[in-house]
Formats: structure tokens, C-alpha cells, sequence
């Protein structure tokens, strides 16, 4: 039996220069289920990312999800694609093991943690002050170059990287320090500085808190600071009326995962890729 995927639609060009396509998955003309695929809204033409890949129930565990991921990637290459990505759902354990099989990389996830009872205090010794705007200039020069540098240990080019990295602070940050929403907070224990917190406290209630950037200083690693910084932006959610905590921690941040798993952080988003050769 031969697996084919069907256009169900045009190529669809986007206002944002993006393309994407849906198309049904089919064994023998047979429709059994559906992908959709599309190019990045971030990297451009160059990379590809698989949507909403569903077998349908009475088809499952016959390879038919395996043929379709590789005819996406083959379309994915005519459409001069260099690179293949995918957002697979925490608990969607059979996707997991079908894109590790399929040789995906795991290049990041997202975690969260719900908060209860009261707000965590700091350790003795440990005091948080809000940034300067002089401390600000320098810290989001580091920042870019930093955040950058992580995308480029993961497949993405230095210029693709560091292009991401300044524009998603300008749409995020678009009033820099002002911006409404986002706290700066510097970490100083014993009067001497430990780190930097930046955290988003969102713009109604009901959102989430996200823990953009957790960075302790070079010289006072390993001596329990990233905790600390933890603790505080858990200390500022819930001052804040906050129920939830977000974050994202690369793959390989070994001592990043370890603090976020101790600290009661679950994964809730994996996403992966693939260099397409």
C-alpha cells in the first residue's frame, strides 16, 4: 500500500511572507487522516514547521504517521528548506518517539509550575532592586548576544540567530526598560551582585508569569543564586495575583533542568528539529 499526501487547499501566502499548505494523508487514494506544513514566521523560507499531523484511529499503528512526516519533509525540500521543526505536546508520547525516531533533536521546551500558599522568601542576605536604566543598556546588549549563541549551538546560522534575538527583543520590549508588564529585578546578597532577573507579569490577572531570563553572575556561580532568583520571580507572581509560572529551558542546560525539576516545574511543550540534507 503506498502513502501519499493530498493538497487540500492552495499554497497560502501569508501578509507576513510565510507559506503554508494543508494536505490529507492518504493509503491508496484513501484519505486517513491530515498535516498541514508551513514555513517560519521567524526564520523565514529556510525552515520549515509541521502542523497538526492526526491519523485517524482506525489507521493508527500501521507506519501510516511516519510516511507522512517523511513526505512532509520531502515537501518541505522542494520548497528549499533547509532545516524541519515541530511542537509536540508534553504528553503526546507517541509523537515523541516518532520524531525521535525520525531523528528529531529536542532543541527546547516549555515548562510551567502553578503557585499556592504563600510567597516564597528570600534567603537571608539576599535583597532584589529594580534594575538601572544604565544597568539596562548593558545587560540587553548581553542578552542578544547570549540568546543568540544558544540558537546557533542548536543548527540555526550565526546571522539567522542574532537577527532573531534583536528582533524578538524589539517586539517584546518595545519601550525597553518602560515596557508595560516586564520587571527588571538585579539579585544582591551581602551587598554584592548575584544576578538578574527578568520576568513578564502580563497584562490582565489572568495571565501567566514568564520567566524570561534567570542569569547569575560569573563569579558567583554555583553557590545557590539561580534558586534564589527562582524564588523571587515565584515571590513576584504571587504578590502579583498570578497562579501560574512559565519559563523555557534549552536542551542540554543541565543545571538549568535540574533547578526548574527540583523546584516543582513540569514540561508542557517539546520543540524539535531536524537538518534537512
Amino acid at each position: 500500500m503506498t502513502t501519499t499526501l493530498r493538497p487540500i487547499e492552495p499554497l497560502q501566502q501569508e501578509a507576513d511572507g510565510t507559506r503554508s499548505r494543508r494536505y490529507q494523508v492518504c493509503v491508496n487514494s484513501r484519505p486517513v487522516g491530515t498535516v498541514g506544513l508551513s514555513t517560519s514566521a521567524v526564520f523565514g523560507d529556510a525552515v520549515a514547521h509541521v502542523r497538526d499531523l492526526r491519523i485517524d484511529e482506525a489507521d493508527r499503528r500501521r507506519g501510516r504517521a511516519t510516511v507522512a512526516a517523511l513526505a512532509a519533509e520531502e515537501v518541505a525540500r522542494t520548497w528549499g528548506c533547509r532545516r524541519i521543526e515541530a511542537t509536540v505536546p508534553a504528553d503526546a508520547g507517541a509523537a515523541l518517539r516518532l520524531a525521535d525516531a525520525l531523528g528529531y533533536t529536542v532543541r527546547n521546551r516549555n515548562m510551567e509550575k502553578r503557585l499556592g500558599g504563600p510567597a516564597p522568601e528570600l534567603p537571608a542576605g539576599s535583597r532584589a532592586r529594580p534594575m538601572t536604566p544604565e544597568e539596562f543598556e548593558a545587560w540587553r546588549e548581553l542578552d542578544a548576544v547570549e540568546y543568540a549563541r544558544e540558537w546557533t549551538a542548536r543548527g540555526v546560522t550565526e546571522e539567522e540567530a542574532l537577527a532573531k534575538s534583536r528582533r524578538e527583543q524589539r517586539t517584546v520590549l518595545p519601550d525597553g526598560i518602560a515596557t508595560a508588564g516586564m520587571e527588571f529585578l538585579v539579585l544582591e546578597h551581602e551587598g554584592e551582585r548575584a544576578g538578574v532577573l527578568w520576568l513578564s507579569l502580563g497584562a490582565g490577572e489572568t495571565d501567566p508569569a514568564y520567566v524570561y531570563q534567570v542569569r547569575t553572575e560569573p563569579a558567583v556561580r554555583g553557590r545557590g543564586h539561580g534558586r534564589t532568583l527562582m524564588l523571587l520571580a515565584e515571590a513576584r507572581a504571587a504578590e502579583a495575583g498570578r497562579s501560574v509560572v512559565g519559563l523555557n529551558v534549552f536542551a542540554g542546560n543541565a543545571p538549568a533542568e535540574r533547578l526548574y525539576d527540583s523546584l516543582g516545574y513540569r514540561t508542557t511543550r517539546h520543540h524539535l528539529y531536524k537538518v534537512l540534507v
